[in-house]
């Protein structure tokens, strides 16, 4: 079984690649998908948030508030530390029961959808092969802002808090370079590289 690392920046087309690959047959392991989870109303990870923060920073319905934490993780480094200090080990943990489940299931790769793998130590030490999906920051702007509605502030705070586009390719054994390609073009180039990944073609 092939562990394949990907990540790329915010807006790169990382999590329609991690799609792509799904449907060839691979099992994708999502981190934000299973932080977004526990820190939603009734998270494991929210008395734990409360505890740290104040429950201002809890919604009426129980959950985390995204914008008031964001707002506050991305001006103060120490905060942003502390909420990933909760969340990072819980992720780690159902990470791997996770990749326990694909290992016994069979399936030829398991893709590590990570935003921050480049930065950690601990996930590049887990993969075996890193895909970096890249574009260019003016790309990365202009689709979060007409997906997410957040303004060219905010995003360029998000881009500067993550992995600089240099560190990215160099840690790179594959690079999907999608600033203009279409969505056909994009699975096309998926298709390329599925087969070292012991794929499906189909």
């Amino acid at each position: 079984m092939i562990r394949l690392g990907l990540t790329g920046g915010i807006g790169s087309g990382k999590s329609t690649v991690a799609q792509f690959l799904q449907k060839r047959g691979a099992v994708v392991v999502d981190a934000d998908a299973i932080s977004r989870e526990l820190s939603a109303a009734g998270g494991l990870a929210i008395p734990f948030i409360a505890s740290a923060f104040g429950q201002a920073f809890i919604t009426a319905a129980g959950a985390l508030d995204r914008d008031k934490m964001r707002a506050l993780a991305y001006s103060d480094a120490k905060a942003r530390k502390r909420l990933e200090s909760i969340i990072h080990p819980m992720v780690g943990q159902e990470t791997q029961r996770q990749t326990d489940a694909a290992i016994e299931s069979g399936c030829p790769c398991v893709v590590f959808d990570v935003p921050l793998l480049v930065e950690s130590p601990i996930w590049r030490q887990k993969v075996e092969h890193i895909l970096v999906v890249d574009c260019t920051p003016e790309v990365q702007i202009s689709r979060v802002m007409a997906r997410n509605l957040l303004s060219r502030e905010e995003i360029q705070k998000i881009i500067a808090s993550q992995a600089s586009r240099k560190t990215r390719l160099g840690a790179a054994d594959t690079v999907i370079f999608n600033a203009n390609l279409s969505l056909d073009e994009l699975g096309g180039e998926v298709h390329q590289i599925s087969r070292r990944f012991g794929l499906s073609l189909e």
